[in-house]
């Protein structure tokens, strides 16, 4: 397929994929077209999966992947109109009933700790679902203090006693982090900023999927495009981050580069790989066929670094 034939079958897709196809490869940000996803397709199923408490599984982050935790992460990814009178509702449960004594979600075990790459993605999509900004201080205070003298981060920081960063941490607290901000919240602004960058450093550093010190790939998982991605990282998921935080072009992303542009098929698409293990609402895409999340997370890669392939 020609690039307007790959369009068109975007087009094609779940009002999800039309309406983030309009807004990040056309440019246009059609409201009403965002107003639909709540009400047709993947949107209103997830939505009709609710449980009779108006949330999904059996708790907040239990069993993966139908939670209430990982559902609202697939309903901020599918762009569903953020002030959703339900889904509100949800953020504001979450955030009374949630907190650990050391300020972030979930706390976990006898002594309450809770997980920095759980707080990353909770910190995403309840800015995302604009929720008071006094309830997201303490989640921002934990994942701070979970910094690692490398620059990024790592979910065994506060159990086990991680001395190196996590890539899936790491891009999750980035992808939080960057929510937060972008939302308008102001809270320690300049010291997020500040992790910010040394977070995106440390990615860079291993060209988002190399050892820094072997040159290796550091786990062949980095190289899968899965979709929903969850928890794990991989060099799409990165890539797309560094797009939509508008990080300047790199050389150390050209590796990377070069994998994603492998990895097109001669009909100009992107496969699906075989998704993480657990529980779903719904298969949205099958696994070993074209993909329209894939190919329109490549393509916004593309259109951003790499513009002479993406025409």
């Amino acid at each position: 397929m020609i690039m307007s034939e790959v369009i068109l079958w975007l087009l094609d897709g779940d009002v999800s994929i039309q309406y983030q196809t309009q807004r990040y490869l056309l440019g246009n940000d059609d409201t009403e077209l965002r107003n639909r996803i709540s009400a047709k397709g993947w949107g209103r199923q997830y939505l009709e999966a609710r449980n009779k408490r108006g949330h999904w599984g059996h708790d907040y982050y239990q069993p993966k992947w139908i939670s209430t935790h990982y559902t609202m992460l697939d309903l901020k990814h599918l762009n569903i109109d953020p002030h959703h009178p339900d889904i509100k509702k949800i953020v504001n449960e979450v955030l009374e009933n949630e907190k650990g004594p050391d300020g972030g979600i979930l706390p976990i075990g006898t002594v309450k700790k809770c997980d920095v790459c759980v707080n990353g993605m909770a910190l995403n999509f309840l800015s995302y679902f604009d929720a008071k900004e006094e309830g997201l201080q303490s989640v921002v205070d934990f994942i701070l203090s979970e910094k690692m003298p490398d620059g990024g981060f790592n979910c065994q920081s506060n159990g086990k006693g991680a001395v190196h960063s996590s890539m899936h941490t790491t891009i999750s607290v980035l992808e939080g982090f960057f929510e937060f901000l972008k939302n308008g919240y102001r809270y320690k602004a300049q010291e997020i900023k500040n992790a910010m960058n040394s977070s995106i450093e440390f990615l860079l550093t291993h060209q988002l999927f190399k050892s820094d010190k072997t040159g290796q790939v550091i786990h062949p998982n980095f190289l899968k495009f899965c979709y929903p991605f969850r928890w794990y990282y991989d060099i799409l998921r990165a890539l797309d981050f560094f797009q939509n935080a508008n990080v300047p072009f790199d050389h150390r992303m050209d590796a990377a580069l070069d994998v994603l542009i492998s990895k097109k098929t001669n009909d100009g698409v992107w496969k699906l790989a075989s998704p993480h293990p657990g529980q779903v609402h719904l298969n949205m895409e099958k696994a070993g066929q074209p993909s329209r999340w894939n190919t329109l997370r490549a393509l916004r890669v593309l259109k951003k670094y790499h513009s002479d392939f993406y025409i």
